[in-house]
């Protein structure tokens, strides 16, 4: 009878996968014995690590070259990393070693950056794309930014105001580009994005207020799709909406040649995930291709901001099932030593769901279970997974602790958390360890964050 989590796992997915093999009956990620990390550092412990970093880049650089090369298309590729999916310093760092480029979302974005100039890691070539709706540090960061010489910090105009300020400012040239205000998913509460102008203002606006205009320059169109790029009637429609527009600006606007289709690139959520990535970056630019040629106009060169897709599939957080409480008949739940509110809120927030899978045990019988967070919050739960409307673990052994990992949760999900801050009922942040390899690639492990102590939250509340 095959009963066990090991043969679980094995009928129903594609078993073992790129990243994930056992190694006995504990889990193996990546390479790293999760087992011993657990041994040497305990639970609820979160994990970076930032090899898959590079990897996703130099994929996501691949697929779209290789894309334009069958396409026979003139423009460029730019990877811009979105910064705002994580800000830590080992993130940055192991992205800038990858010949990239960044977009920001606001003022202290840019203070980072000032940073990483100082330290050599950014000069003034690299593209630095400004996104969302400016407060006045942000523009005054960025006008800082463009009269230090850094010509190629190009701010996106998200509203037609927005231009006024950069004019008191900045003396000097200016490089510019403005966003499209998408229209949303049917399915959506709005049916116009918040961000960025009319798709019917833009040429209008260009023809007022750029122009003519001696100092600035408009060079860059950008569209983002908050759904992501998916194969679907609505995002081929958005797309194509959008390079007609820059096809209708380009005509008048000789200094455009950037069109930035924003993020969107989906990470694994399931061992069942399945999308064709090549596929995707094939069809948008032979689509964009076939609008301008059709139109007569050269093709621009392609920005992309991949945050999620950068960064989620370098993250793991892991936790040990300290009891079972037997509810009903029907109930068995798993209590962890952490919280899902705290340190994975979009499971919460957006029922977001993770690749969730045992540690060790998997030559155990595999149960039906419910896990539960330690908050007192009646949403502090997890009881589904991606491919299935429910969570099966091996079964609850009182004398053998039982651990579990949450896979890709390497974006987002920190700064929505508040990290190091004040948390729900007071639960402290894990413990943080980034993993790294050295130049023979062998792995090895740093206490990035200790977990966090109640002199720390004591002295955020003003006790």
């Amino acid at each position: 009878m095959r009963n066990k989590y090991i043969d679980l796992i094995d009928q129903t997915f594609v078993w073992p996968q790129e990243e994930f093999q056992l190694d006995g009956e504990s889990l193996m990620w990546n390479g790293i014995y999760l087992m011993d990390i657990i041994k040497q550092y305990g639970t609820p412990l979160k994990l970076s690590y930032v090899p898959k970093i590079s990897q996703q880049i130099q994929k996501a650089k691949m697929l779209f070259n290789v894309a334009m090369a069958k396409a026979d298309y003139k423009g460029k590729y730019n990877y811009c990393y979105c910064t705002k999916s994580s800000h830590f310093s080992f993130v940055l760092d192991e992205a800038l070693r990858n010949e990239i480029h960044l977009e920001t979302s606001s003022a202290f974005d840019l203070n980072i950056i000032e940073t990483l100039i100082e330290e050599g890691k950014i000069g003034k070539k690299q593209f630095i794309v400004c996104n969302g709706f400016k407060r006045p540090q942000y523009i005054e960061n960025i006008a800082r930014m463009v009269n230090n010489g850094f010509e190629n910090t190009i701010p996106i105009l998200d509203n037609k105001h927005e231009l006024k300020q950069y004019e008191e400012l900045i003396p000097g040239k200016l490089k510019m580009g403005i966003r499209i205000a998408a229209e949303e998913e049917p399915k959506f509460e709005f049916y116009t994005s918040r961000l960025g102008v009319g798709y019917k203002d833009i040429v209008p606006f260009y023809e007022q207020q750029l122009r003519n205009h001696d100092r600035f320059e408009l060079k860059m169109l950008h569209f983002f799709i908050n759904t992501g790029i998916n194969d679907t009637a609505y995002y081929w429609s958005e797309l194509l909406k959008c390079v007609n527009v820059y096809c209708d600006l380009k005509k008048i606007c000789p200094s455009l040649d950037s069109l930035n289709i924003g993020g969107g690139f989906p990470i694994k959520n399931s061992l069942s995930f399945q999308y064709d990535y090549a596929y995707m970056a094939e069809e948008i630019i032979a689509q964009i291709k076939a609008v301008c040629n059709e139109k007569g106009i050269k093709e621009p060169h392609i920005f992309t901001e991949f945050g999620s897709y950068t960064v989620g599939e370098s993250g793991a957080i892991l936790f040990s099932i300290m009891d079972q409480k037997k509810q009903n008949d029907k109930e068995n739940w798993n209590m962890i030593d952490g919280s899902f509110m705290t340190t994975l809120p979009d499971a919460w927030a957006i029922n977001k769901r993770f690749m969730l899978l045992a540690v060790n045990n998997w030559n155990k019988e595999y149960e039906r279970v419910l896990l539960g967070g330690l908050t007192c919050d009646s949403d502090d739960y997890y009881n589904s997974e991606q491919h299935a409307n429910a969570i099966y673990l091996p079964k609850f052994d009182s004398e053998q602790t039982q651990y579990i990992g949450f896979f890709n949760t390497g974006a987002y999900q920190d700064s929505l958390a508040g990290y190091g801050g004040i948390q729900h009922c007071l639960l402290p942040a894990p413990k943080h360890i980034v993993i790294d390899e050295d130049d023979d690639g062998e792995i090895r492990t740093r206490l990035f964050a200790k977990e966090q102590s109640y002199k720390s939250m004591l002295k955020i509340l003003g006790y």
